[in-house]
Order: C-alpha cells, then structure tokens, then sequence
C-alpha cells in the first residue's frame, strides 16, 4: 500500500507538469453547421468574418492563410504561411497558427487551433475553439494573452456575420491605408 502512495506521489508533479495550458472558446451561431462549415472553408467565408483578405485552400496540407493587413510585406499580413492540418466534414477543421509580428519571437514558432461544430437544433451551431501549443515564458505569454483576448472577438465576428452579415473591412482598410502612408510622409 505504501508502495502505490508513494508511486502516486511521485506521478502527481509529473501528470500535472503534462496538463498544457490551452484557450478555449464557444459560442452559438445561428445558422446550420454547413453554412458555419463554409465560412470557415472558404475565401468568402473567412472574408465574411475574420480578415478582409484570405487564401483558402480546404485540404490537410492546404492553405490557410489570413491577412490582417493585406497591405503589408509578405511575411508580416498575418497568419502568412498557416495550413489546415485536418478536416473532418461539417464537423472539426484544424489549423498550424502563429503569433502577431508585433511578438517575433513567439511568431517563429507554431501553436494548433482545433475548430469543432457541433449541431444544435438544425437552425444553430455550437462552435467551440481549442488552440493548444504554447511555450513558456518571454513573448510566449503576451502571445497567449493576445489571443485569448482575439479568438472571442474572432467568434464573436463570427456570430455577428451570420445574425446581420458579413463584416465591412472599409473603414479598417483606410486605417490600414493611413498607417501604411505615415511613414511616406515623414
């Protein structure tokens, strides 16, 4: 009996050094799971909703990649270079993803966003969000800060796109347009 107590002593730092620290997000979209399924598989989805330009290409291996600013130098838009990892049909997609430029240190690195839909009642969509992958210390804790912060309003946009419409990127390009002119004029 010692032995097994002792046994389970000594596991216990190790099962909970093993237990990863992951965001996890949910919410409800009304709309059916193969209309959310497209506007996360498809440049007009993802345009509709999370950034004003993508390239989409929904196959394991394939093309993900979001820009944020589609107006920067390749390599700093955004998620540049993501790929899709796995999809299963109408109900999980999942994604390699990468910090902000503003953290290049954590943006050298890769974390995993598992996407899964979930039908509710033929009208709705459970959509819950699991990014899992992080690193310790330095920017690696202002990355997971950010994006617990960012993947809410990303569902949130998602919510909304589908209660009112797609989301209008004019005015967040004319801010783009601006701050990309700022230093031209200096």
């Amino acid at each position: 009996m010692r032995l097994v107590l002792l046994s389970l002593l000594l596991a216990a730092p190790a099962f909970v050094f093993a237990q990863q620290r992951a965001i996890d997000k949910e919410t409800i979209v009304p709309a059916p799971v193969a209309e959310v399924w497209r506007s996360w598989t498809t440049k007009t989805g993802i345009e509709s909703f999370f950034a004003p330009q993508a390239e989409i290409d929904a196959r394991p291996g394939g093309a993900f990649h979001i820009h944020f600013d589609p107006l920067a130098q390749p390599g700093m838009k955004g998620a540049d270079d993501m790929r899709f990892m796995a999809l299963q049909p109408m109900t999980m997609l999942s994604f390699d993803w990468n910090a902000p430029p503003s953290l290049p240190e954590a943006r050298g690195q890769r974390t995993f966003v598992i996407v899964r839909l979930h039908d509710v009642d033929g009208r709705s969509t459970r959509v819950t969000l699991h990014h899992t992958g992080w690193g310790d210390g330095g920017e690696w804790d202002k990355a997971y800060a950010y994006f617990d912060r960012a993947w809410g309003n990303v569902l949130a946009n998602l919510k909304k796109r589908h209660e009112s419409g797609p989301v209008d990127w004019t005015d967040w390009m004319e801010q783009l347009r601006k701050m990309h002119a700022a230093p031209a004029a200096k």
